[in-house]
């Protein structure tokens, strides 16, 4: 069941534009009524389309085509409008602020099902299914490394590489790389959670290279 908790915060996409990218977030306050009070907040300007709490809620904000104000300033393979394009799901979550923890199977069983019913409807392809910090690696770093992305992987939502031999360019992939930094510890945070420390290692440059075999 899906709650309607409409919030102010939205205005419309560009004429002609597709829903291509979906973006995962997390909520990052204390609680998941703070962050429902926010995220409809007019004087706050922050929205999703969505919001699921742990125990599997899952509360609806913004209408699909519209756009939310989710992302914020980012970046992601040219585009830097990244709400215009995408579809924003938040994740009840303390965050790495208020005691990061991991993600119930609730939370999880019914954001496979929201994404699958979002992907029935829009064109967006697997290597488009990112998180916050992976547009965003300068100021965000959610959903973070407890995120369970093999397993939407395996519900066919995104991707979950196994390592590849060709080449490892984290342009290429879409990473804003003004930073090497900050961009190797986003996609260590997604694709390789075991160790985040900002090396982009053979592990990483091989499980670069086997996201980079994926796309079309």
């Amino acid at each position: 069941m899906i709650v309607q908790r409409p919030s102010p915060n939205h205005d419309g996409r560009p004429a002609g534009g597709a829903i291509d990218m979906l973006v995962l977030h997390y909520t990052g306050m204390p609680t998941a009524e703070e962050a429902l009070a926010r995220l409809c907040d007019p004087s706050a300007k922050v929205s999703a389309h969505y919001v699921i709490d742990e125990d599997g809620t899952v509360s609806a904000l913004v209408a699909e085509g519209r756009r939310a104000w989710h992302a914020g300033l980012a970046y992601w393979a040219g585009q830097r409008d990244i709400n215009a394009c995408s579809i924003g799901i938040e994740l009840v979550n303390p965050g790495h602020e208020f005691g990061y923890r991991a993600f119930p199977g609730a939370q999880m069983a019914a954001l496979e099902t929201l994404c699958l019913g979002i992907l029935a409807r829009h064109p967006i392809p697997p290597h488009r299914v990112l998180g916050h910090g992976d547009v965003a690696p300068a100021r965000k770093e959610d959903p973070g490394e407890l995120f369970d992305w093999s397993r939407l992987a395996r519900a066919g939502i995104g991707l979950w590489p196994e390592p590849g031999r060709g080449e490892a360019d984290l342009a290429r992939f879409g990473y804003d790389v003004s930073d090497p930094e900050l961009a190797a510890t986003a996609f260590q945070r997604h694709w390789r959670p075991g160790k985040v420390d900002g090396v982009m290692d053979d592990e990483c440059r091989a499980l670069l290279a086997g996201l980079l075999d994926l796309l079309p």
